[in-house]
């Protein structure tokens, strides 16, 4: 089993990373101001103004060590990665289930309806423990409507019609979030997805959240020898990383949003954690950045029992878990993908 290694985020606007010995070495005006042993990072994430040595984004690429760079406010702007790992044998079935229409249908279906599942349990979880607080009538009909969602995705459908069912659990689901969100402020009202850029505080959380999805799902792929790029629901597009978007729908609701609602709703991250710039985009402050990446690193810290090995795991090895089930979908092991479904 691998091991969860931690991930180094750098929030801090003129940092400069360079390699020490064995180890990464975060300076300030020429001072160092923290080193990391490199045996102890999965992967490092840089915001906005950080910099960093060739060496030392040249040693990374040579541990396999994922090393991303966003904006300020998260947006996703680089990546650098050594040699492509992995059996070239794998990469070509995972082209060739691509290529299929019925093959891409068949997991696109195992991971809407996970999901839709995780979304389901959201709602579930919020009438269960502050039934008192909300009004529980549109969140019982979203329930119903999301069961209906998954009943007829029980039907083998062609992929368009999947993500016709998928995009409509989308709707009905965001239609309701802003009933789980109890903080009582006016400026967490949540009316509905707004991205590139998030328009209001909710919307802000959520697209961060998911960007540091991403590049956990990404990194997991392509340690198992995935191309990330090859995706069965969402399909090719130049620079998308299809495949990783699919894995990372399992986690959009069982991590990201129960991360977000967990944020606010315990009062961790605050009205005035945001700033609203000219544009009307919304974006958060450094503290604010902190928070949610010190809750975000000790979310996948968690452990949680994996509903199809039945071990208990790290929340984070749980986006390897995936990639190597994946894998062993796409080498015949298993008859099926089974996509993550958290309780």
């Amino acid at each position: 089993m691998k091991k969860l290694l931690n991930t180094l985020y750098v929030t801090t606007q003129g940092a400069y990373l360079a390699k020490d010995g064995e180890c990464v070495a975060v300076r300030m005006d020429n001072e160092v101001r923290l080193r990391v042993p490199v045996h102890t990072l999965g992967g490092i994430v840089c915001f906005g103004q950080v910099s960093c040595s060739p060496f030392l984004m040249g040693f990374a690429a040579e541990r396999g060590l994922g090393f991303s760079f966003l904006t300020e406010n998260g947006r996703f702007l680089a990546r650098v990665q050594g040699p492509v790992s992995g059996n070239v044998l794998l990469r070509r079935e995972q082209y060739r289930r691509a290529d299929s229409p019925e093959a891409s249908a068949e997991v696109a279906r195992s991971i809407i309806s996970a999901k839709i599942i995780n979304a389901r349990r959201i709602v579930q979880r919020a009438l269960r423990d502050h039934g008192g607080k909300i009004d529980g009538s549109p969140l019982d009909k979203e329930v119903s409507h999301l069961k209906d969602c998954l009943q007829r995705l029980q039907q083998p459908v062609s992929l368009d019609v999947a993500r016709g069912i998928e995009g409509e659990a989308a709707n009905g689901y965001f239609g309701v979030f802003d009933h789980l969100i109890l903080s009582g402020e006016p400026e967490f009202r949540f009316i509905g997805r707004s991205r590139r850029p998030p328009l209001d505080r909710v919307n802000c959380l959520l697209s961060f959240i998911y960007t540091l999805l991403a590049h956990d799902v990404r990194s997991a792929l392509e340690c198992v020898g995935l191309d990330s790029e090859v995706g069965f629901l969402h399909r090719d597009r130049p620079g998308r990383h299809g495949l990783a978007l699919d894995v990372m729908e399992e986690f959009r609701a069982f991590v990201g949003d129960r991360l977000a609602l967990s944020l606010i709703n315990l009062g961790q991250i605050k009205k005035d954690d945001f700033e609203i710039l000219e544009t009307g985009a919304v974006r958060m402050t450094n503290d604010a950045r902190k928070t949610l990446l010190v809750a975000y690193q000790k979310r996948k810290q968690d452990e949680i029992v994996h509903p199809f090995l039945n071990e208990r795991i790290s929340m984070g090895l749980v986006f390897h878990v995936q990639a190597m089930l994946m894998a062993r979908w796409l080498r015949g092991d298993v008859d099926g993908y089974p996509p993550f479904v958290g309780k």
